[in-house]
C-alpha cells in the first residue's frame, strides 16, 4: 500500500476549517454590512450584548484576540458610538468596555442572523444534527489547543 504524502493540501485537516471559516465569515458580510459592522465588531458585540460590562482583557479572552488585535477595533467601534470605554474604579490600570444606547439597539437588528446562518448551512447532504455534532468538536479542539503551552500569548 502506498503511503499518503502528508504535505498534500488535500491531506491537511487545518485547510477545510480553515475555508469553511472564511466562506462563513463571507456569507456574514450582507447581513453585517447593512448594520455597518465588520465580523470582528460583530463578535465584540456578541459577547458584550451577553456580559453588558467587561475589560479589554476580559473581552480577548473570549474572543481569543490579543489586545494588539482587539484595542485598536474597540477605538473605532467608539468613535462609530457602539461602546464606550471607562477606567475600572477599583484598579485604573484596567479598561472596562460597555455598549452605548446605540449599540445595544443593534441587538434587536443581528437577532435573525444566526438562524440565516444556520440554514444557510443545511442541505440534503449536511443535516442540523452534523452542525451540531461539528461545533461540539471545534468546541473541543479550541479547548484543547489553548490549553497547549506552544498556543499560549503573552499579549492576553
Amino acid at each position: 500500500m502506498k503511503k499518503q504524502n502528508p504535505l498534500k493540501l488535500e491531506q491537511q485537516v487545518c485547510f477545510p476549517i480553515y475555508s469553511v471559516s472564511r466562506l462563513i465569515t463571507k456569507a456574514y458580510k450582507p447581513h453585517l454590512e447593512k448594520m455597518g459592522l465588520t465580523y470582528p465588531q460583530y463578535l465584540v458585540l456578541l459577547v458584550l450584548w451577553e456580559h453588558k460590562e467587561l475589560s479589554v482583557n476580559q473581552i480577548g479572552e473570549k474572543l481569543m484576540l490579543n489586545t494588539n488585535t482587539l484595542s485598536p477595533l474597540i477605538k473605532r467601534m467608539e468613535k462609530t458610538g457602539l461602546l464606550q470605554r471607562n477606567r475600572w474604579e477599583k484598579d485604573e490600570r484596567t479598561v472596562m468596555v460597555s455598549l452605548t444606547e446605540k449599540g445595544l439597539s443593534y441587538q434587536s437588528e443581528a437577532m435573525p442572523i444566526p438562524e440565516k446562518l444556520l440554514q444557510s448551512l443545511l442541505s440534503e447532504e449536511v443535516q442540523l444534527g452534523e452542525v451540531m455534532l461539528l461545533k461540539d468538536t471545534l468546541d473541543k479542539w479550541i479547548t484543547i489547543l489553548s490549553k497547549k503551552p506552544e498556543n499560549q500569548s503573552n499579549s492576553l
